[in-house]
């Protein structure tokens, strides 16, 4: 409502200039009754539009601004600060339909603290923005059930508790209103669940704890929003006092033990006979309504340094495994809390490396590295984005083609002020790479955001033997690596072949390159370069591969594998049957890839390889027949586990394609993707989408969202026994690929490498091999995992 009344103004009046009090009919039909200031309406006044529409309150200068109150012909009604027109400050809204905002606004929307009750008896009581719920807030339902976390656009996203009213509680990380991410849930009957979650479904590992066993600490809630078993409704005075019982909860010192389910639990092969209902069903939408990814272990947390008991020295678990809420492995497990592994316990896990995907937050050891490489992409991107758009030249390869640029903490004629230490910045071939980011279609607004955002960016630990460190943005779109000079070198010499690669064959599997940095502080020099993120992906990556095609050292540990393991070649135990036409084209692009990667002397790349298994509706038989088995864990179990899966293996359905339709795609393609949509001969060889329900649409291109049959099959002698998902041989999967780690040469070292490695092992079992020898053999390798 941005009402301007220079009707009033331009009427005639019998007034001089100065303040003074009438009543004034318009043209239209509105009525003004109040104080002037000359001819304009200033002061007190009350205004009546023709259609029942009634102002009272404060005016300045022809605008309604200041405190007041709206009446509308439907029976809603405002009551507090306005400015220009508009609902600016705080006030109150009192709805039509009975509803009552009470809270701040900014330009007719709830903007900051709020307390919102629904014609329903709803009542949130947080942070908006914009008209929606956004930061921290408490949600209670008229049916008596409570969340208290984060929001997002209107929907639980971030970490929060759901309490329902029934006694169930989630603790975990939420997405668009459903539980995404690890946590643990709680059932009204004393049993606990702690593991993963996927768009509101288990899935993936987790531990079950069974009604009435004991847990190795007494268990509260995230602190910051329960307390004891009570769900917290932060009130106006408790939110920002200091005194209130957030600000007490975030400053109180607790001791938080993380206990690793994986690390301490001893594994039977027996699979319970309990029925499935300790499980429990349940669905966020009875509420009312939202993950680069976590291990499966817990932090839980005891109210008062003195109060961990251990309350048994024998504690029974079930690890179990679940694919979109089938239950399709379970074991049974004890976990020894006896005195004297105590000590050990806690030496453990002082130890444990931290969780994958670190947030950079103030004080963080690579806090102020984050903040001026954001600002050195911010500078660079922002100045080469308005230059037109033209073919590269020779002139824009090569380490002289290049942007310098000193960043002084207090700013400079061409830099801005900044609270890092001052910096020297380098931005490599910055014309090259700008065609790259359109060539894959990038946005340099999008990119900069995603990049340069004021969320910061995660630090991830380096999977492999490099020793670099990844840095992934928080919408995890683009993985930043740093390089070592080698590598730059590498890169720089390759960047004009490589460019004329990736424009000649836009399907190409070969990592997409979109900057290359370099930031020298206090002269330590740091090298970046910015890469698409292969599995950021609509769907939930179960198992992640790194295949070489070798077999020396390519295998991983079978201790505490889960989805954020890295395996290797000897760890696949499956293959993969893709349609004729779709492994005609992969293995042509991968023939024009490796190709390449030869020509320019490259070795050790690899096939990084993502796995997300679908769950066929026929295991939920197996789900139901384990009241089959018995209680011993002996070999009669065994013989009943071996019955069990010859019971329930039937072949897949198979996943559904439908013909391509653009505007039905549930999102834009990926930073890593930039090749045409594939055709099936299902469907009489036209452009296809996956289909999948409660998903969306996916649009299947070569590497990305493709769906294939997976067989189990063990390449290699050594491969790891499929334990993984033993009760059927052949699962529907969706797979995503591309070829990594495209910078290392086949050098002096290299060479060294295979003479020295060839005197104990195979030669051709080793991954230093000459180019040529490298790519045959990776080829012949990846025929074998997509067979014909």
């Amino acid at each position: 409502m941005n009402i301007s009344l220079e009707s009033i103004a331009g009427a005639s009046m019998s007034y001089e200039h100065g303040e003074s009090h009438a009543e004034k009919v318009l043209s239209n039909g509105d009525v003004y009754v109040g104080d002037f200031n000359g001819l304009l309406p200033h002061g007190m006044g009350r205004y009546t539009w023709l259609n029942g529409t009634i102002y009272d309150g404060q005016w300045e200068k022809n605008k309604i601004t200041g405190r007041g109150k709206i009446l509308w012909p439907s029976g809603a009604a405002y009551e507090g600060e306005i400015s220009g027109g508009f609902l600016h400050g705080s006030g109150s809204l009192f709805g039509f339909d009975g509803s009552v905002y009470k809270g701040s606004w900014m330009m007719n929307r709830q903007h900051g603290k709020g307390i919102k009750t629904y014609s329903n008896l709803d009542e949130y009581d947080g942070f908006w923005r914009e008209g929606l719920q956004e930061g921290f807030g408490t949600h209670k339902w008229s049916n008596g059930n409570t969340y208290s976390g984060n929001w997002k656009s209107g929907k639980m996203s971030g970490k929060g508790v759901m309490k329902w009213s029934n006694g169930d509680l989630f603790d975990g990380d939420w997405l668009d209103g459903l539980e995404n991410g690890s946590g643990y849930y709680k059932y009204a009957d004393g049993s606990l669940y702690v593991g993963i979650w996927s768009r509101g479904l288990k899935d993936g590992h987790g531990t079950f704890f069974p009604t009435g066993s004991r847990t190795p600490c007494q268990l509260t809630y995230s602190k910051s929003i329960v307390c004891g078993n009570k769900v917290q409704s932060l009130g106006p005075a408790s939110f920002f006092s200091n005194e209130g019982p957030v600000s007490k909860m975030l400053s109180k010192r607790s001791t938080v033990n993380r206990w690793s389910m994986n690390g301490c639990l001893r594994s039977t092969k027996r699979i319970s006979h309990r029925p499935s209902s300790l499980d429990g069903i349940w669905n966020v939408n009875d509420a009312c309504v939202s993950s680069s990814s976590e291990n499966t272990s817990r932090t839980l947390c005891s109210t008062d340094e003195s109060q961990l008991e251990l309350l048994d020295d024998r504690i029974l678990v079930y690890d179990r495994e679940y694919m979109q809420g089938v239950l399709i492995t379970e074991r049974m497990r004890y976990c020894d809390f006896g005195r004297p592994q105590r000590a050990k316990w806690h030496c453990k896990m002082s130890k444990q490396p931290k969780r994958p995907g670190e947030t950079i937050y103030g004080g963080h050891r690579s806090y102020y590295l984050m903040l001026n490489l954001q600002l050195g992409i911010r500078y660079t991107v922002g100045k080469i984005t308005p230059v037109p758009m033209r073919e590269v030249r020779s002139s824009d390869f090569g380490r002289r083609a290049r942007i310098q640029m000193y960043f002084p903490s207090r700013g400079s004629q061409f830099t801005p002020p900044h609270n890092s230490v001052g910096f020297f910045w380098k931005d490599y071939c910055p014309m090259v790479f700008r065609n790259l980011r359109e060539m894959f279609k990038i946005d340099a607004a999008d990119y900069m955001m995603s990049v340069c955002g004021g969320d910061g960016l995660k630090e991830l630990s380096s999977p492999g033997k490099s020793g670099s460190i990844f840095y992934l943005s928080q919408d995890e779109r683009f993985l930043i690596k740093t390089l070592r000079k080698y590598e730059l070198k590498i890169l720089l010499k390759m960047l004009p072949n490589y460019y004329g690669h990736v424009g000649a064959y836009e399907n190409t599997l070969i990592t997409k390159f979109f900057g290359l940095h370099r930031l020298t502080i206090k002269r330590r020099k740091v090298r970046f370069v910015v890469m698409g993120n292969m599995f950021r992906t609509e769907l939930r990556i179960h198992r992640r591969y790194d295949l070489k095609g070798s077999s020396h050292g390519r295998s991983t540990s079978k201790h505490n594998i889960n989805e954020n393991t890295t395996l290797k070649d000897l760890d696949l135990s499956y293959v993969f049957n893709l349609e004729k036409s779709w492994r005609e084209s992969l293995f042509r692009q991968i023939s024009l890839d490796c190709k390449f990667l030869e020509s320019q002397s490259i070795i050790d790349y690899s096939m990084l390889l993502g796995l997300h298994f679908r769950a066929p509706e026929h295991l939920k038989a197996y789900s139901k027949s384990q009241n089959l088995l018995k209680h011993s864990a002996n070999s009669a179990d065994d013989n009943a586990d071996i019955q069990l899966r010859d019971e329930v293996k039937t072949p897949p359905k198979g996943l559904r394609l439908v013909a391509h339709e653009p505007s039905s795609v549930s999102s834009l393609p990926g930073s890593h993707i930039r090749g045409s949509t594939l055709r099936a001969s299902a469907a009489d060889n036209k452009e296809v989408d996956l289909l999948l329900p409660g998903t969306g649409r996916l649009r299947v291109q070569l590497g990305v969202n493709m769906p294939a049959e997976a067989n189990w099959k063990p390449l290699h002698n050594k491969g790891l026994h499929s334990a993984e998902f033993n009760p059927v041989e052949v699962y529907d999967v969706v797979l995503y690929f591309g070829i990594i780690d495209i910078l290392q040469e086949y050098n002096m070292t290299k060479k060294f490498e295979h003479c020295c490695k060839s005197l104990k092992c195979d030669p051709l079992s080793i991954s230093a091999v000459a180019p040529k020898m490298y790519s045959k053999r990776f080829v012949e390798f990846l025929e074998k995992v997509f067979p014909d």
